[in-house]
């Protein structure tokens, strides 16, 4: 029997090629609208691997709409030329969460392409000082990440660095609390078990933004 993470990084691969897919069918383009482009995911979700179901919304955001966290939801942008974009996708396979976040960039704006690289590198620095460590809170890691943001020359643009991540739904793992997520007010040590007394599994989101020029770029996956 699969091991949780082993669930977990297949559910992740999944996702992955999804994107990699809608990237390799010209789907990321200028002229159609962020819904647009989000429908398009969707029925190539189910066309690829038969799943309907995602345990948080689906976003597709582009230009200004990507400055703004999760929870937001901004009007539909039309992608334009020259365009940043993110994806932030949760689909479920066989009850096992994904959770992936990637930035695009339409043509060659060397700031827009800066900052995807950035986010890219800074998720890799992050996840690496995460497990030099064997105990830290989760509002230590939110710190970090924002002054990791500041070390990029960007701004930090989540209300949170990460959550949870599990078997379908995660939020019935644990109570929903500010422990569930690493966030400014959680003081619980992030290697600390579940309460059923297992090993507790992390995404890692980076949210990096320039609220003067209006982009952001997005990367996420599972902390491992």
């Amino acid at each position: 029997m699969s091991s949780i993470k082993e669930q977990l990084l297949d559910a992740e691969g999944k996702a992955l090629q999804l994107f990699n897919e809608a990237e390799a069918r010209g789907y990321i383009v200028a002229g159609k609208t962020e819904n647009e482009l989000n429908k398009q995911l969707f029925e190539l979700a189910f066309e690829l691997f038969g799943i309907k179901k995602y345990w948080h919304k689906r976003i597709v955001r582009s230009g200004k709409n990507t400055l703004h966290p999760y929870r937001e939801n901004p009007p539909d942008l039309i992608i334009e030329k020259d365009d940043i974009l993110f994806f932030d996708f949760g689909p479920v396979f066989e009850d096992w969460e994904a959770d992936v976040g990637r930035t695009y960039v339409i043509g060659n704006d060397p700031l827009k392409l800066k900052l995807k690289a950035d986010i890219e590198t800074a998720w890799k620095e992050s996840r690496d000082w995460f497990f030099n460590h064997t105990s830290i809170t989760g509002a230590e890691y939110y710190h970090y990440n924002v002054q990791l943001a500041h070390k990029y020359g960007w701004t930090f643009g989540g209300d949170i660095a990460g959550h949870l991540i599990g078997n379908f739904p995660h939020e019935k793992i644990e109570s929903e609390s500010l422990d569930n997520y690493i966030h400014p007010d959680n003081q619980k040590n992030m290697f600390s078990p579940g309460l059923a007394g297992t090993k507790r599994e992390w995404i890692l989101e980076i949210h990096f933004v320039d609220a003067e020029r209006k982009i952001g770029g997005f990367y996420e996956q599972f902390l491992v």
